[in-house]
């Protein structure tokens, strides 16, 4: 007979993540929670790499990270 029988072996394994067909409990609010968790540690260190950004020598086109960078105009003498 070909195709799908009625019955599929699965070894006796435990795994930490939940099995070999995992349905965990909860797990829109877990993704929701991890989301909010990495959006808010993208947030800060772009916030300390945007106070903390300094260009030594001023670029020869202007560049995206000048419309959010705190030294933007102290740095490059082109930008009002």
């Amino acid at each position: 007979k070909m195709g799908a029988g009625g019955w599929f072996y699965v070894p006796k394994v435990w795994t930490p993540y939940g099995g070999w067909w995992a349905n965990p409990t909860h797990w829109k609010r877990n993704t929701g929670i991890a989301g909010v968790g990495i959006l808010a540690v993208a947030t800060m260190l772009f916030t300390v790499s945007a106070d903390r950004e300094r260009r030594p020598v001023a670029p020869f086109r202007q560049i995206p990270s000048q419309s959010w960078c705190k030294h933007a105009k102290t740095d490059d003498p082109r930008l009002k």
